[in-house]
C-alpha cells in the first residue's frame, strides 16, 4: 500500500473515532459537557491552531514549491472586508459545530457525520458554483444523486423532525464556512486568512458569554466537568489535528493527477463507522448511540454506501 494511502486510511481511521468521541461526549451522563458547552470551548481550543505560526521564525526547510509555513509577518491588518468575511466564518463554524454536535446528542454518529458531510459537499459545490462561477465537477449529477438518495434514506426513517434540521443546518453552515474561508484568503492571503478566522472563532464564543443565560451554562457546566472531561476534550481535539495533518502530508505526496484522490477517499470515515456499528454496537453502552437492530443495520448497509460513493464521484 502506497505510503499517501497509508496516511488517508488512518486518518479516517481517526477521524472515525473523533465522531464517536463527540457523540460519547455530548451524551453521556457521566460527562457534563454538552452540546453548547462543547462547542464554546471547541472553538476556544482553536486558537491553539495559531502556535503553528512560531514555527515561521524556525529555519525549516520547504521541499515543495508553493507550500510555506505560516509567519506572523505575512499577516495583514484588518480590514472592513476581511473584518466582515472572519467574523462570517467565525460564526458560521461555530453555528454549524453547535448544531452536529446537538444532531450527535439524540442520534447515532454512524447516521449523523455521513449526511453532514453529505449536505457539506453539496451545498459547497452549489455556492462555490453561485458565487465564484467554479465548474462542477463532470460526474456531479451522478454523485449529487447518490448523496441525495442515501441523505434522504438516513433522514427519512432515521431522524426527527429537530435532527433533521440540526443535522441540515449544520452542513449548509459547514459548507458556507468553506467558501467564505476561500473569499477570505482571495481577499487577502492565506495566513492573513487563516490567522484572522481562528480569532473570529474564539471571538465568536466568547461573545457569547455577554449573553447570561449561555454565561450560567458554560460556567455551571465548566465547574462541575472532571479532568476526565478536560482530557477527553483536549485528547479529541489533538486527534483531530493529527488527523487533518495527515491528509494534507497524503494531498502532498501524490503526483498533480491524483491530487483530489485523498479528498474522494475521504467517505471512508463513514464507512469505519458503518463497521463500528455492526461489529461493536451491541457491545457498548448506550452513551455511544449506535442502534443495532436487523432494520438499523440493513438502512445504514444501505444508505452509507450511497453517501461513500456519491462522495467519491464528486471529487474524481
Amino acid at each position: 500500500m502506497p505510503l499517501w494511502l497509508t496516511l488517508v486510511v488512518v486518518a479516517q481511521v481517526f477521524l472515525a473515532a473523533v465522531a464517536l468521541i463527540d457523540k460519547y461526549i455530548v451524551s453521556s451522563e457521566t460527562v457534563v459537557l454538552r452540546p453548547f458547552t462543547y462547542t464554546f470551548w471547541i472553538s476556544i481550543l482553536s486558537s491553539g491552531s495559531v502556535l503553528v505560526f512560531l514555527l515561521g521564525w524556525l529555519p525549516i526547510p520547504v521541499f515543495v514549491d508553493g507550500i510555506s509555513i505560516p509567519t506572523f509577518e505575512n499577516v495583514q491588518a484588518l480590514t472592513i472586508t476581511t473584518f466582515a468575511l472572519s467574523l462570517t466564518t467565525g460564526y458560521t463554524f461555530f453555528t454549524a459545530l453547535l448544531s452536529m454536535f446537538t444532531a450527535l446528542k439524540y442520534s447515532d454518529a454512524s447516521d449523523v457525520v455521513p449526511v453532514v458531510g453529505a449536505v457539506n459537499a453539496l451545498a459547497t459545490f452549489f455556492l462555490g458554483y453561485y458565487f465564484f462561477d467554479t465548474s462542477l465537477p463532470h460526474n456531479f449529477l451522478a454523485g449529487m444523486l447518490l448523496l441525495v438518495a442515501g441523505t434522504i434514506l438516513t433522514s427519512g426513517l432515521r431522524f426527527t423532525k429537530q435532527t433533521m434540521f440540526s443535522v441540515f443546518h449544520a452542513g449548509i453552515m459547514f459548507g458556507l464556512h468553506y467558501v467564505v474561508l476561500k473569499e477570505l484568503f482571495e481577499e487577502t492571503n492565506f495566513d492573513t486568512g487563516f490567522f484572522w478566522s481562528r480569532m473570529a472563532i474564539v471571538a465568536i464564543a466568547l461573545s457569547m458569554l455577554l449573553i447570561p443565560y449561555y454565561y450560567e451554562k458554560v460556567m455551571a457546566r465548566t465547574q462541575r466537568a472532571k479532568k476526565r472531561d478536560s482530557m477527553l476534550l483536549i485528547g479529541n481535539k489533538l486527534l483531530g489535528g493529527i488527523a487533518s495533518i495527515m491528509m494534507l502530508m497524503a494531498v502532498d505526496m501524490v503526483d498533480k493527477s491524483m491530487v483530489s484522490l485523498p479528498q474522494a477517499l475521504g467517505g471512508l470515515q463513514y464507512l469505519f463507522l458503518l463497521g463500528f456499528s455492526v461489529c461493536c454496537g451491541r457491545y457498548i453502552s448506550k452513551d455511544w448511540g449506535e442502534n443495532v437492530t436487523f432494520r438499523d443495520i440493513v438502512q445504514k448497509a444501505v444508505s452509507i454506501p450511497l453517501i461513500v460513493l456519491g462522495f467519491f464521484l464528486l471529487f474524481m
